[in-house]
């Protein structure tokens, strides 16, 4: 049996760590203005770089505490409603918190009306765990697999119960979480505890002896033993016992288990708008399953050539369309995403659109594919747009134009001259996720040294900003030097950002590759954002 994970502590900001938003100084100015200049200057306030401030720590070590390798966070997943998160780790368990900040809708809408800031953030408390997958060994292949959570994805929830998905290498579990009531009987005719606790039993008696109604006896030293005591008569009337509810319970319980369709590993899952259906995708396979049918699967992509020698290219990452049932996106190891439409063909071999950035003449090498591996793909929230996440840039690409990013944000271009290094220790292979806010004006990516950037990519907007997961996010950060004249090629009509503020050391030599933050999560609906360093899960709010 797996050891128990530890109880995992957390704490809140102090209240004076609170501060009106940027939009407080915008309504002021948009009341003296007249309401034509308030939108004017609202829009110019949401280009205004955020100030981060720390919000929570979940699971935070102490000094010189070593870190258990199934402790390590490797999975991070708000739902739609940003009412809850989910974590996996390492050990096969998933983790689930719930917002604890209830608001008053109709104050809030209040608020609203009148322009004024709403300083609350966010807030969060543990509120279950179970066991998601344990490790398995395949014996017709001979291969371990191990419990890994590889990624989780949250399902519509019904009857008040929460609904995900979470992966390992091999097999899909579908879980449910609900409530349930712990059931105890109650009301009973005779003192329970008393009776057991003594080991009391029904004496033998003759059948010459008077019985009375009521479970009355006339004998009573021959009818019972004397540790349970009648009433003189018996009693009166007889109780039927009653059922009541007093503790509730959060209890787990796996639905349904998807295993045994895919050869290769999986390196993600995704929800299907419609909330029946979702994918499965490993290096040359995407597979659509029915959340109710386990038994069997659709393979709608497959890139596996008839000689594996042929192989050029695998699938890195897929995703749904948030609101397009009938679309999705891939991307792949050479750094192009394709769009698919599942109405043209059940074997969804042609793409509808491709979105990739040629190379410039003569800039090839050694590494040029290795960093071109998309790790990571997200949609905006309405669709239009696509992020996507290589080790060395972000990209942020428009569906409707498939001639370029729009922009690229420059994360790990410090690190260019350390390629080298990078690949002797195998750092030059690590997958980082990314994520775009709600409102879609800002993205944000992990690094090494658990630092993520955020980058504001409204046209205009010079945000680029690099926090520390710790108490002090702001400790390590850097002003950006004056920026340079940037230049658009036609090609690529796209910006480029973050390459002038190189991180913590331009050269990079102060960065430590064993510490890195792979995983974190926008919150859907406000400016607060979740990652993972290591075991513990630091919450920032803006």
């Amino acid at each position: 049996m797996r050891r128990p994970r530890s109880a995992i502590a957390w704490m809140n900001p102090e209240d004076g760590d609170d501060r009106p938003e940027e939009a407080a100084a915008a309504a002021g100015a948009g009341d003296a203005a007249g309401a034509s200049s308030s939108s004017s200057v609202a829009a110019q306030g949401q280009h205004q770089p955020l100030e981060w401030r720390f919000a929570q720590v979940f699971g935070e070590r102490a000094a010189g505490e070593d870190v258990q390798e199934v402790d390590i966070i490797s999975a991070i997943e708000f739902d739609k409603s940003g009412d809850h998160l989910a974590t996996g780790d390492r050990g096969g368990r998933v983790v689930l918190f719930e917002r604890t900040d209830v608001r008053d809708n109709a104050s809030r809408r209040e608020l609203e009306r009148q322009d004024a800031p709403i300083t609350k953030h966010p807030e969060f408390r543990y509120k279950t765990e179970f066991q998601s997958h344990e490790p398995e060994f395949d014996y017709l292949k001979s291969l371990e697999i191990e419990e890994k959570i590889n990624q989780i994805r949250w399902c519509q929830t019904a009857n008040n119960s929460l609904s995900l998905l979470s992966t390992n290498d091999k097999t899909i579990k579908y879980w449910k979480v609900q409530e349930k009531k712990v059931k105890q009987v109650s009301v009973m005719n005779l003192d329970n505890s008393r009776s057991v606790g003594a080991g009391a039993t029904y004496a033998s008696t003759s059948s010459s002896r008077a019985l009375l109604p009521n479970g009355g006896c006339s004998d009573k030293s021959s009818c019972l033993n004397s540790d349970i005591l009648f009433p003189p008569g018996g009693y009166p009337s007889l109780r039927l016992p009653v059922v009541s509810s007093h503790d509730v319970n959060l209890v787990a319980r796996c639905r349904r288990v998807y295993a045994h369709a895919h050869d290769y590993h999986i390196n993600s899952i995704s929800m299907n708008s419609d909330g029946v259906t979702f994918i499965s995708v490993d290096d040359l396979r995407v597979l659509l399953w029915n959340l109710e049918i386990n038994s069997q699967s659709f393979n709608i992509i497959d890139v596996k050539p008839a000689n594996m020698e042929d192989l050029t290219e695998v699938i890195t990452c897929a995703e749904f369309h948030p609101t397009q049932c009938n679309t999705l996106a891939y991307s792949s190891s050479k750094g192009s995403i394709r769009l698919i439409d599942l109405r043209q063909s059940a074997l969804c071999d042609n793409h509808s659109k491709i979105f990739e950035e040629h190379e410039a003449p003569g800039s090839r090498s050694f590494f040029t594919e290795i960093i071109a591996s998309i790790s990571d793909i997200k949609f905006a929230r309405d669709g239009r747009y696509i992020l996507s996440r290589d080790y060395m840039t972000l990209k942020l690409w428009d569906i409707n134009m498939d001639s370029g990013p729009v922009s690229t944000f420059q994360v790990h271009e410090h690190l260019r001259p350390k390629l080298c290094d990078l690949y002797e220790n195998d750092s030059i292979f690590d997958k980082f996720e990314c994520c775009l806010s709600g409102d879609g004006l800002r993205v944000a990516t992990g690094s090494y040294g658990n630092l993520f950037r955020v980058f504001g990519c409204t046209p205009g907007s010079t945000e680029a900003t690099t926090l520390e997961a710790s108490r002090n996010p702001m400790r390590r950060q850097i002003v950006n030097p004056t920026r340079p004249a940037r230049t658009l090629t036609s090609l690529a009509r796209g910006v480029r950002r973050g390459g002038e503020n190189q991180g913590v050391d331009a050269n990079g030599n102060s960065l430590d590759f064993s510490t890195k933050l792979l995983h974190l999560a926008w919150h859907p609906m406000e400016n607060s954002i979740a990652c993972a360093a290591a075991n513990s899960l630091y919450m920032y709010y803006a």
